[in-house]
Order: C-alpha cells, then sequence, then structure tokens
C-alpha cells in the first residue's frame, strides 16, 4: 500500500493551485526547493545580453552519443551529488551479484535507484515493495542505457518507526537462523566459581550487581569494562563478552545496562554482538534496561532477567539457604545410611542361617555314616548269633534222631556250613567296610579340585564352550585342555566313535 501525502488545506484543487504558485515562484527565483528537507542552489543563467548569440557561419559542435552521456552524468554529479528523498519502494529486486534495484515513487512521479552490492550489505532491514524509504545518494545517468537514476548508498525507514522496523527486521533474521531455540539455551550453573560482568564501570548497574550478589554469596566478580551506548559500543560490548570467555574460572557472564530509550540500547541490538553471544561458550544472562524494555541480546542470551539485580540473583544462591539444605540432607543421608545398613546387616543374618556351617554339615555327614557303620555290625552279630543258636537246635534234634554215623555226615555239613557263614560274615563285613570307605571318599571328592587331581579334564571347543559331545567338531579344531595345574592348547588330528557295546 503506498503512503499518502497530507493534503493541503482546501483539498486537492487548493494544492494544484499552490504547486502552481511554488513553480511561478521557482521560475522566477534562482533557488531550487525539494520537499523532504534538502535544498540545493544552481548557479545563476547568464543574463540576455552576455549569451552570445551564435552566427550564422559558426556550426554547432557534433558529439558522439556517449561523450553526451558522459557530459551530462558529469554535469548531474556535480550539481546533485548528495541528494536526500523519500518515496515508496516499488519493483526492488536483487542481482546475483547483490546490486540491489528498486523505483522510488510518489503519487506525482518515480525515480529509478540502484544500490551496489558494498552498499547494500550493510542494510539492516530487508527492503520490500511499498515501505516508504528516505534515500541518500547522488542523481547519475547510466551511460550504458542513458537512463537517469539515483546512486543510493543509504536506505532509512521514514517515520517514527524506523528502528522499531530495523529491530524487528534483525529479530526475524536470527530467529529463523535458530538463535533463539530453547533447544541450544544452556542451564546456569548451580554456584559459579567467578562471574564475569559486562557494562560501564560508571554507572549504577555494576554496584547494584555487586551489592546484590554479595548479599547472597561472597562469589568473585571479573568485570570487563566497555561503552554501552553510543558509536562503537556494540564492537566494544562483543569483546568484552569474548575477554571474558577466556578468563580462567568465570562460569557464566552478566551482560548489563540501565535502562533508557530505544536509542539508547541500541547498541544491545546489534548483529555482530548477536552472534558473538550465541557463540559464547559460557552460559549469559541479558539484563539490559527495565522488565519492559526488550532487546536483540535478551533473545540470543541463555536467560533474560527484567533487570541488573534481578541478573545477579539468578547467578548467585543464598548462602544461609544452601547451607541449612546441607545439614537436612546430611541428615537424610545420614537415616538412610542407618537404615540401609540395618537391612543388609539382617539379610546376611537370614541367609547365614538358612546356609548353616559347611564344616558343620560335614560333621553331621560322617555322625551319620558312623551311625549306619554301628547298626550294620549290630545287625550283623545279631544274625550270626541267630544262626548258631538255629545251628545248636539243629545239632540236637540231629543227634537225638540218627545214627552216629549219619551224626559224622552231620557234622561234616555243619563244619562246611560254618566256614561258609565265617566266609559270608567276612565278606559282607568287607563289603560294608568298602561301602563306608566309598562314601568317606565320596564326601572327600566333593571338592572340584579333587576331580582334576584323579586325572580328570575340563576340554573347551574353540567358541569356549565346555565340551560334551564331539558333535560340531572336526580335525584340525583347536581345544583348550584344562589340567589340575594348567591348560592346555590342541589341536584335534582325529576323531574316533566309541563303540556301540562300550558302556
Amino acid at each position: 500500500m503506498s503512503p499518502r501525502r497530507a493534503q493541503p488545506p482546501g483539498g486537492p484543487a487548493e494544492g494544484r493551485r499552490r504547486r502552481e504558485g511554488e513553480d511561478e515562484a521557482a521560475k522566477a527565483s534562482p533557488q531550487l526547493s525539494f520537499e523532504q528537507g534538502f535544498t540545493t542552489v544552481p548557479p545563476t543563467p547568464p543574463a540576455a545580453s552576455e549569451t552570445p548569440k551564435p552566427s550564422p557561419s559558426e556550426e554547432t559542435p557534433v558529439l558522439a552519443v556517449a561523450e553526451l552521456v558522459r557530459k551530462a552524468r558529469q554535469t548531474l554529479e556535480a550539481r546533485f551529488g548528495d541528494v536526500r528523498v523519500e518515496g515508496e519502494v516499488s519493483g526492488s529486486k536483487r542481482s546475483a551479484n547483490g546490486h540491489l534495484y528498486f523505483t522510488l515513487k510518489d503519487t506525482e512521479a518515480q525515480l529509478d535507484c540502484v544500490m551496489y552490492a558494498r552498499d547494500a550489505s550493510r542494510l539492516k532491514f530487508r527492503l520490500a515493495d511499498g515501505q516508504l524509504v528516505r534515500c541518500r545518494g547522488k542523481l547519475t545517468i547510466y551511460e550504458g542505457r542513458g537512463r537517469f537514476q539515483l546512486q543510493v548508498a543509504a536506505i532509512e525507514p521514514a517515520g517514527a518507526g524506523a528502528l522499531a522496523l530495523a529491530f524487528e527486521a534483525l529479530k526475524q533474521k536470527l530467529l529463523a537462523e535458530g538463535l533463539f531455540d530453547k533447544d541450544r539455551k544452556r542451564p546456569l550453573p548451580f554456584l559459579p566459581r567467578r562471574i564475569g560482568v559486562v557494562t560501564s564501570r560508571q554507572g549504577a548497574v555494576l554496584r547494584d550487581i555487586v551489592r546484590v550478589a554479595h548479599r547472597r554469596f561472597p562469589v568473585p566478580i571479573l568485570l570487563a569494562p566497555t561503552p554501552v551506548q553510543g558509536e562503537g559500543a556494540a564492537a566494544s560490548i562483543a569483546a568484552a563478552v569474548v575477554a571474558l570467555c577466556k578468563a580462567p574460572d568465570v562460569d557464566v557472564i552478566i551482560i548489563a545496562r540501565g535502562g533508557g530509550s530505544l536509542e539508547d540500547l541500541w547498541a544491545f541490538n546489534d548483529e555482530a554482538l548477536a552472534r558473538t553471544i550465541a557463540a559464547c561458550p559460557l552460559p549469559t544472562i541479558s539484563a539490559v534496561g527495565h522488565e519492559t524494555d526488550f532487546t536483540i541480546a535478551d533473545f540470543v542470551a541463555d536467560v533474560r532477567a527484567p533487570t541488573p539485580s534481578a541478573a545477579a540473583e539468578m547467578a548467585v544462591p543464598v548462602a544461609a539457604e544452601l547451607l541449612a539444605e546441607v545439614r537436612v540432607l546430611a541428615g537424610r543421608l545420614g537415616r538412610g545410611l542407618l537404615g540401609q545398613v540395618g537391612t543388609r546387616r539382617l539379610a546376611l543374618e537370614r541367609a547365614a542361617a538358612r546356609l548353616g556351617d559347611p564344616r558343620r554339615l560335614i560333621d553331621e555327614r560322617r555322625q551319620g555314616l558312623d551311625d549306619c557303620v554301628d547298626r550294620a555290625g549290630r545287625a550283623l552279630d545279631g544274625a550270626i548269633a541267630r544262626r548258631r543258636k538255629d545251628l545248636q537246635i539243629a545239632e540236637g534234634r540231629l543227634l537225638r534222631a540218627h545214627p552216629q554215623r549219619r551224626i559224622a555226615d552231620q557234622r561234616t555239613a555243619l563244619g562246611l556250613l560254618e566256614r561258609r557263614l565265617g566266609q559270608a560274615s567276612s565278606l559282607l563285613l568287607g563289603h560294608r567296610r568298602r561301602a563306608f570307605d566309598a562314601l568317606a571318599n565320596k564326601l572327600d571328592a566333593l571338592s572340584p579340585l579333587k576331580i582334576l587331581e584323579r586325572g580328570y579334564s575340563l576340554t573347551r571347543g574353540p567358541d569356549g564352550a565346555v565340551l560334551s559331545s564331539r558333535q560340531g567338531l572336526a580335525p584340525g579344531d583347536q581345544v583348550t585342555v584344562t589340567l589340575r595345574d594348567g591348560d592346555l592348547r590342541t589341536r584335534i588330528e582325529e576323531i574316533l566313535a566309541r563303540k556301540q557295546n562300550e558302556s
């Protein structure tokens, strides 16, 4: 939408009459007046009597097109070498080499403009069609086409919102690049070893930060003094931030300034400063102006504080609160440790009660073995006594029932039975003794090392798994054989299958 100029009193007709009067006055006066605040005085034309009239014999010199255009350009640049003009932007475009082409127009005329890349790169806002801008430059002629144009050196938005427009343009640019994203914001350290402060040495801001910080906790403060307003302030602030990043033991940086107008705070809306803060490896707190003031530095910094005093409160905890919290945590830690120790001790006692003493278990097993041997001995003695008693009874019956010869035969048979009984008794006793020894040896062999001492070995395959079968093995595979006193790494030469009738 093109801006509308204010109409003079009386409406459009009155405006046309007034402009016609101004044109007549301009013809009568040697001073040429332009709107938008720029005035230039053309050279006084020679009097009519002083202008020599060419004689019929003299001929006007013939000029080449390039020479004529060059003379016109030089004359135009000499008369209009520094002009300021305000108008609405139309048809703006940027070439591949960075040159900016656009047209300035109002309700009655239009002017072609060009802004070369070296000047266009310094624009603080994005030029768009429909904007009302104020341009500074010189009038010239582009000789290649003989076109009248304004070579622009600088552009600024017209009206009271010029700074606000530049601020919003830079804000949208950095927002699109991700410099304001919450994901890149870093948390502040819990208790910084040292606080870096970027502000003016003379202002009350530094005294407020020192007073609030030392009241909460005696943290050392390192000042990087810098001007916070005026020409070169943004570059000085950026250099101070870089210097504090290299200082030892600095864990957080506060960038602070008191309140002021948008013009006073403009140093903190610099693009180079914003990128320096974004690239800072330390967490940063922006405390610029009052609570209602916002700058680009506030959006780029990791934390924004409404005032410098609030920034000091954010950076430094209260020592008394820390000590109280330490005492509470120490009490909770002590009680927790005592409870854990008691729980673990009770669990250990219960486990020990369930497992028992291994030596006591062995003694109990040995005592049970002794009881078995005693019971076996008593049973054997009883059997022998019963057999002898039966034998005596049978001998008496035999003596009573048979003659002497038969008695002799029975005596022989009886002797044989006695010998067999003795042999059986000896065999039974030997068997029980061997069973006793076997149980004792079995008890002694419960230790895993005893198995290896008896000549057994443990074989592992190439993958380290214990082998119990020849399945999956092939000649040439490496196996590891574990003996009582070491390991043997061997290679399989041949695999022999066990015969079916072997047990």
